[in-house]
């Protein structure tokens, strides 16, 4: 599960923000930098790295507030803000025919196969569930918090905000894979 590894400063956030979102996003902005650079010294071009640019303006931001306002109200929606970051993320990489999964899958795919129509379909289908699965969290979450129902309830929802796009993105490429395989299957 390769494409978890883009989402780890985020998923760090979400633990370290239990003892303070200052330090919390202060370990998201240095996750997102260390990975970024572990990519670029591993050869992983700046273009294959929309998640991890997107993370480290995220957290950037947000340390920034976050150090300088601790007691803002955007503490307590700040894990609806970074979901709907990365919606934002994701459909404006869709908006300009650039999903963010293709960058990601191209570190697992061989270089043949990343012009091709349906690894481009793949991407686009698999950036959409990841999309849809962020708005969908962030907008979940937003009740959640103004009620003030506590991690017990939000938690949950965060989780699965990353857990259905994980196995859909586990699966679904050999579905389509399998499918075209078929005898008279096209593209699809």
């Amino acid at each position: 599960m390769n494409y978890l590894r883009g989402f780890i400063p985020w998923i760090a956030f979400a633990a370290v923000s239990s003892v303070g979102w200052q330090w919390g996003a202060l370990t998201g902005l240095v996750l997102g930098i260390w990975l970024l650079i572990q990519d670029r010294k591993a050869g992983i071009a700046a273009e294959s790295q929309i998640l991890e640019f997107s993370t480290i303006a995220f957290f950037a931001v947000l340390s920034v507030v976050a150090f300088s306002r601790p007691d803002s109200g955007l503490e307590d929606y700040s894990g609806a803000l970074s979901l709907g970051w990365l919606a934002v993320t994701a459909w404006a990489t869709l908006a300009v025919r650039r999903p963010f999964t293709t960058g990601i899958a191209k570190r697992q795919a061989p270089p043949e196969v990343w012009n091709s129509p349906v690894f481009l379909r793949i991407n686009v289908v698999l950036t959409a569930v990841w999309a849809a699965a962020f708005t969908v969290t962030a907008a979940v979450l937003i009740p959640i918090y103004a009620a003030d129902l506590g991690s017990g309830v939000s938690i949950p929802v965060q989780v699965a905000g990353f857990v259905v796009p994980a196995l859909f993105t586990a699966r679904y490429p050999d579905r389509v894979r399998a499918r075209l395989s078929e005898p008279g299957t096209q593209e699809g």
